[in-house]
């Protein structure tokens, strides 16, 4: 973990839809101000919270900013986090949702808090992305990246899908199956977990390969480090949905291929207090004690 310096602005991503998250949105954003920070919220969530008057488009979000506030789940995080990366701002969550894995405080938290995040007295913990680069002539064309995974699944109840992977340029095995999943060692306590993938570290630099209810004797999980590379190919015919972080890409036709592989540059996150994954785990997952 590393320190950081004092936070001259800030960003604001409140959850469009929840009212607590709007209100923590305005009081946060009034005290800020009064204490000469500058404000920016995304423009497309600005007006929702009453804050028009911070209203940033998104290429101009990032750049020199200090910190990022998320007010929302799991999901506000994973936006947050396609907002800034990969400038290197931390962002920091606040669980005005459901589970709030990702989240460091609680909402009653934060106003006490906030004096300590202005002075940079919090540390900041490194996660590994995972960068995703798609050979299509749709939509989904280009480079991306992911916090949580990167899936490719079909399109139309009761139809597989099949994909041909390869690892590191050898090919590996054709999937038929109603999906495939590319997820982090963050990503693994996600959409990988419910499909039957192993639970991770996060400190851990590795991506996991995970096939949703596969038509074929080899249904495991494969664990990669973070510098070797799946690739997949779409065979048969069969057009697949592309989703990274639970955003819809497009469609990928038959021959389009994804590449994954660990990024270069970390996910930085906050860190108000010393957090034990296991601990959080068992919280999270209801877990008895012995």
């Amino acid at each position: 973990m590393t320190k950081v310096n004092e936070t001259r602005a800030v960003g604001l991503v409140p959850h469009r839809e929840r009212t607590l998250a709007h209100e923590l949105a305005q009081r946060t954003a009034a005290w800020l101000v009064e204490n000469d920070v500058e404000v920016r919220v995304p423009a497309e969530l600005a007006h929702d919270s009453g804050l028009d008057a911070y209203a940033t488009e998104p290429e101009r979000f990032a750049p020199g900013l200090d910190l990022a506030i998320a007010l929302g789940g799991d999901g506000t995080m994973l936006y947050a986090v396609q907002l800034v990366y990969p400038a290197p701002v931390p962002i920091m969550g606040v669980n005005v949702g459901l589970l709030g894995y990702l989240s460091e405080l609680e909402p009653d938290e934060l106003e006490g808090w906030l004096p300590r995040l202005l002075a940079g007295d919090f540390e900041v913990s490194e996660r590994m992305m995972l960068a995703v680069d798609v050979e299509t002539t749709g939509a989904a064309r280009g480079s991306w990246y992911a916090l949580n995974e990167a899936v490719v699944e079909k399109l139309r109840s009761g139809h597989l899908i099949y994909v041909d992977v390869s690892i590191n340029g050898s090919a590996f095995t054709s999937y038929a199956a109603d999906g495939l999943i590319v997820a982090t060692a963050t990503g693994s306590t996600a959409y990988s977990f419910s499909a039957g993938g192993p639970i991770l570290s996060p400190d851990l630099r590795c991506i996991a390969l995970t096939p949703i209810s596969p038509h074929m004797l080899f249904d495991r999980s494969l664990v990669l480090s973070e510098h070797e590379e799946v690739a997949f190919v779409v065979a048969n015919g069969r057009n697949v949905a592309l989703t990274i972080d639970g955003r819809e890409l497009g469609e990928l036709c038959s021959g389009d291929r994804v590449r994954c592989h660990g990024a270069r540059e970390p996910l930085r996150l906050v860190s108000v207090r010393p957090r034990d994954f296991h601990q959080i785990l068992k919280t999270k997952f209801s877990l008895r004690e012995q």
